[in-house]
């Protein structure tokens, strides 16, 4: 006789309602410790993307890019729910990128925002600076499992290198973690993006072909 399944095992069943509100109640409790965001970019990531840089890293990786993002004591508070409101305003999105400091560290208020914006259809995309064998709690698991990509590994300074998309330094890994994206959504060549901020001040994101264009404070 086959086992029974589940009520979770059945799309739309009780399970999955309840999950479905579990999720949203998350959503609605979750707060997030934000560095900054953009809208729109092209250069983290496979097509247009809604950057979150979160705020706060406890790895502090020599001759990181964004020491700024560093002190979880800096950055803004923001509601998980007025994010997802920002993401789903934004038109013409493949989906969203999680960057930081680091988005592991948040991993309990980021994973009901990522399980949201994988409802919508989106994709998401995530930087860390562990290795994932690393990547132990539930809730780091649980962001994990929501991640269609992520690119991990520490920024080694001495291994920074010019011509690795995606990556920082020769020894982080990409790794593809579900059939959405492969080795060939990767772009060929490093590139990056300047955007004018709120205040006025321009931010860098992306992979600057050449050192001078590293300037500290710029993502």
């Amino acid at each position: 006789m086959s086992a029974r399944p589940t009520a979770t095992s059945e799309p739309g069943g009780t399970g999955a309602q309840t999950d479905h509100l579990a999720t949203e109640e998350a959503l609605r409790r979750a707060t997030v410790r934000v560095a900054a965001t953009v809208p729109r970019s092209e250069v983290n990531g496979p097509g247009v993307r809604f950057v979150l840089w979160v705020q706060g890293c406890p790895l502090r990786c020599p001759g990181c890019w964004n020491p700024d993002t560093w002190d979880p004591r800096c950055g803004q508070a923001v509601p998980a729910a007025e994010l997802l409101e920002r993401i789903l305003a934004t038109d013409g999105i493949e989906g969203i990128t999680l960057s930081g400091g680091e988005p592991f560290a948040q991993a309990e208020a980021l994973s009901p925002l990522a399980a949201a914006v994988r409802r919508a259809g989106l994709s998401v995309f995530a930087f860390t600076g562990y290795p994932l064998r690393r990547l132990r709690r539930p809730a780091q698991r649980t962001l994990l499992s929501l991640c269609d990509v992520v690119v991990a590994g520490p920024f080694v300074a001495r291994q920074r290198g010019w011509d690795h998309p995606w990556r920082g330094s020769a020894n982080q890994r990409i790794h593809f973690l579900t059939d959405r994206y492969g080795p060939r959504d990767v772009p060929a060549e490093r590139a990056f993006e300047l955007h004018e901020q709120p205040d006025g001040s321009l931010l860098l994101t992306g992979f600057p072909p050449e050192p001078e264009w590293l300037i500290v404070g710029f993502r």
